[in-house]
């Protein structure tokens, strides 16, 4: 059974597909052991609470620096014999000796067909702002392993989404995580967890 630690920010939309997707078989041979939160009135926590799974808050802000704030975390995750972190709407950058001691166990869930809309200031609603601006007509969702860069891990997952005449960004915020982001976030950690995945080259090969 593989562990899953789903690190949160805000609402839990993602958190709740994968909660979701496991009651409904779509998810199979992972529990989700622990909800970790960056903010003390994170949605995400109740949400964890309603499923009787175990959340804490590790928020940098309650830290005097950087490497007591990684103690934590990486105690939190160890705590609970953490096989895979999933970082669901994650707004902290993750310290690298997190990302060393997880390599190829952390996923994230970005929303934009990476290469594009990514990197550095592409989070949340500015993603879809960029991608209304330049006038793109298809627009989707990414799940990649987490390295040292910014959106730069291995690209396990991608499902594109159409751009419609007349959205606002919070119109295809909505819309790309209902057709891509809460398909493919537990679609990858289901393959993950029956041993389908793997990083050859940095690149993922997908086997059947």
């Amino acid at each position: 059974m593989l562990r899953i630690a789903v690190l949160v920010s805000g609402g839990g939309t993602n958190l709740q597909a994968i909660l979701d997707a496991i009651d409904e078989g779509i998810v199979n041979h992972a529990q989700v052991a622990v909800v970790i939160s960056s903010s003390h009135d994170a949605y995400a926590l109740e949400r964890a609470a309603k499923y009787g799974i175990k959340s804490r808050c590790v928020s940098p802000k309650d830290y005097e620096n950087e490497e007591m704030f990684t103690e934590a975390l990486m105690g939190a995750l160890d705590e609970e014999h953490t096989d895979l972190v999933v970082l669901a709407g994650y707004l902290v950058i993750l310290p690298r000796p997190v990302i060393q001691a997880y390599k190829n166990r952390i996923i994230n869930i970005h929303p934009s067909l990476i290469p594009s809309f990514c990197g550095k200031g592409y989070y949340g609603l500015k993603v879809h702002e960029g991608v209304l601006e330049r006038g793109v007509k298809i627009t989707g969702a990414t799940v990649h392993f987490v390295d040292e860069g910014t959106d730069t891990g291995p690209i396990i997952l991608q499902r594109a989404v159409e751009v419609k005449p007349g959205d606002t960004p919070q119109a295809l915020q909505q819309r790309v995580m209902e057709e891509a982001e809460w398909l493919i976030l537990p679609k990858a950690i289901d393959l993950i967890a029956n041993g389908k995945v793997a990083v050859v080259d940095g690149r993922v090969q997908i086997h059947k």
